[in-house]
């Protein structure tokens, strides 16, 4: 049978407790049960003999229990109210004092043992403070008629409170019924507390396993339970930005493939009908739509090996700033024919790094690109570097236009564009900043954009130094 943690809770804490109220019962059936006495003090036993001897004449005249009051709680009372007179002589005097406690204590049973006036102990009675019931025959013409039931507590010293429990045993029944049903109630409420938010965090959970990733669970609590709920609803908002960034990554990538596919079919078919001539230039035009095709086939498939961490390098220790100054001079004539002014800044005191080089030299062409591609004519990109004791960091500035604040957290993006309105001749396809990210993060190091001096964007590489 499977129970649930709200069953297991409530059974845990109500049985702690009436675990608590047993301990405590037996608590007090230690202390009642010190001292054992061995049986009823002589003053008790002459007062029995003496009740016994009015009690059996008075059968004798009714030859039946008849005489005994209809009355319930007059039977009750029956035993000390109607025999006091019992004990008048003097010689049981000073017993008659003594057996007011053992009237308390005492019951009258018939033949079969049923109930007919005083007390009797209870079995709750019997089980909290373990009395001795010592039963003082009645006997009439040789016939037992009857038995005048003594609850003797162990200890002589706690006749009254034995005296005390058997007068109040029902009083006290009802309220030990009332504890168990209280405790039970405590113990229902806090399993229930501590159940309902998790059953909404199960229930929430389930709802995430069937893509519902706005779901959230509304829980203000301040224990685990309360920081369960903060995580779930921090991981639902992770796998709805997920969720989101994958259909965007979809809509995105198919919108990038269509243009050149569009551009090119444009041309085969105008080839095909005969609209345009087979020139250099249609010839052209569609290679470049080849190439711009491969180029983002290509991203696209590194941004996919890098995602599942299968992207191959060639790790080896090689001079970090070397390598972004031969990039650097290759794209001399690439920053020219765009009118930009190329520097060299300050060389950092070292640039030792464990790196793969060509990947190396990938992140720093696709920046040297993007500088080219939207700084305006005139302006002006500048490299240069910085060590720490265990980092160099290599930074490329270029002059306006500059970067909304807005647009630089979102720069390495993919697909991202400051500019949606630009076409891919201008723009590029915004995946060059997001795999450089990936190259970067693949070799322990990191890829920051910041507002730049020049009045353009700041791009920073950040590599950990070889031996640090």
């Amino acid at each position: 049978m499977k129970l649930s943690i709200g069953h297991r809770l409530f059974f845990t804490v109500w049985l702690t407790m009436l675990s608590l109220g047993a301990l405590g019962i037996e608590l007090a059936r230690w202390k009642l049960l010190d001292n054992f006495s061995g049986g009823l003090p002589d003053t008790d036993t002459r007062f029995l003999d003496s009740l016994g001897t009015s009690l059996q004449a008075r059968y004798q005249v009714h030859q039946d229990w008849s005489f005994l009051p209809a009355d319930a709680a007059q039977r009750k009372a029956w035993l000390s109210d109607a025999y006091a007179h019992s004990l008048e002589t003097a010689a049981l005097f000073q017993a008659k004092s003594d057996a007011a406690g053992v009237v308390h204590r005492l019951g009258l049973v018939d033949r079969q043992g049923n109930y007919l006036a005083g007390v009797l102990a209870n079995p709750m009675t019997v089980a909290l403070v373990s009395p001795d019931r010592i039963a003082h025959p009645l006997i009439v013409d040789g016939e037992r008629i009857g038995s005048l039931v003594v609850a003797q507590p162990q200890n002589p010293d706690d006749a009254l409170a034995v005296a005390f429990l058997i007068d109040q045993q029902n009083h006290l029944l009802f309220v030990g019924m009332a504890g168990l049903l209280l405790s039970a109630m405590i113990a229902a409420l806090f399993a229930a507390h501590l159940r309902r938010p998790i059953a909404r965090l199960a229930a929430g959970a389930r709802q995430l396993e069937q893509a519902r990733f706005d779901t959230r669970i509304d829980l203000r609590r301040n224990d685990e339970l309360g920081e369960l709920a903060s995580a779930f609803n921090h991981l639902a908002t992770r796998l709805e930005d997920a969720e989101r960034a994958r259909r965007q990554w979809i809509a995105e990538t198919s919108h990038e493939l269509r243009t050149p596919l569009a551009v090119l079919r444009a041309q085969v078919e105008s080839l095909q009908d005969r609209v345009r001539a087979v020139t250099p230039e249609s010839l052209a035009l569609m290679e470049r739509q080849v190439r711009s095709l491969g180029k983002l086939v290509d991203d696209l498939y590194e941004l996919a090996r890098a995602d599942i961490g299968q992207t191959a390098y060639d790790m080896a220790p090689h001079d970090a700033w070397l390598l972004m100054r031969e990039v650097f001079d290759d794209f001399a004539d690439r920053f020219h024919a765009a009118g930009l002014g190329a520097e060299i800044g300050e060389a950092p005191a070292h640039s030792l790094v464990i790196c793969d080089a060509d990947r190396l030299r990938q992140v720093a062409a696709n920046l040297f690109e993007n500088s080219a591609r939207y700084t305006a004519a005139g302006g002006h990109v500048v490299l240069a570097g910085t060590a720490s004791a265990d980092e160099v960091r290599m930074t490329i500035d270029d002059s306006a236009p500059g970067i909304p604040g807005s647009s630089l957290d979102r720069l390495g993006e993919r697909f991202f564009r400051m500019d949606a309105s630009r076409s891919r001749a201008s723009g590029g396809s915004g995946l060059g900043l997001a795999l450089g990210r990936q190259i970067l993060a693949a070799h322990g190091g990191r890829l920051e954009f910041a507002p730049s001096p020049l009045g353009g964007l700041r791009a920073t590489i950040i590599l950990k130094l070889h031996g640090a």
